[in-house]
């Protein structure tokens, strides 16, 4: 009986670990004819799309989760921080809604909402990150932030560098 219970345990603490890093079901290459160079990030928050723009007309089209009504934001920034399993300070708007949330929840945990990886953006209190809730991709879920699933988080990852510039779209 204690086995089995230890068992069922591990299984509730470790299953949620191997569905936050599944691989995206929709990452693929499309063609990509808008006039924008090749290693830009472009985020078409009507689609709650991500593409990685590609030389030759192509692009890496990601799902993401965007800025509910009210939170969202358009225009051009870049990324000025790369983070692997960074730990989340919520903001002050999303404390004021939240305020049982912690102050800091550290990086790597099943609780912190930046799951695997965070490109932060220059400007303001945004990131493009990863989430421990993946059914929250394609939806307008967040305070701003551009969320994906974390096997596409850490896949841009490795494709950006300091200086990217991220343009969001209606």
């Amino acid at each position: 009986m204690r086995l089995a219970l230890a068992f069922s345990l591990a299984i509730s603490v470790i299953a949620p670990l191997f569905v936050a890093v599944s691989p995206a079901e929709a990452r693929q290459t499309v063609t990509f004819r808008e006039d924008y160079s090749p290693g830009t990030v472009v985020v078409k928050h009507s689609q709650r799309r991500l593409y990685y723009v590609l030389p030759g007309g192509k692009a890496i089209v990601y799902p993401v989760g965007v800025g509910r009504a009210g939170k969202a934001w358009f225009g051009t920034r870049y990324i000025n921080g790369k983070r692997i399993k960074p730990a989340w300070a919520p903001p002050r708007e999303v404390k004021r809604d939240n305020p049982r949330l912690p102050d800091v929840i550290p990086g790597g945990v099943p609780a912190n909402p930046m799951g695997a990886a965070a490109l932060t953006l220059s400007g303001g209190e945004y990131a493009i990150h990863g989430t421990n809730v993946p059914g929250s991709i394609g939806g307008f879920v967040s305070y701003g932030c551009i969320r994906m699933h974390n096997a596409d988080i850490l896949d841009l990852y490795d494709r950006v560098g300091y200086g990217t510039r991220v343009v969001v779209t209606r």
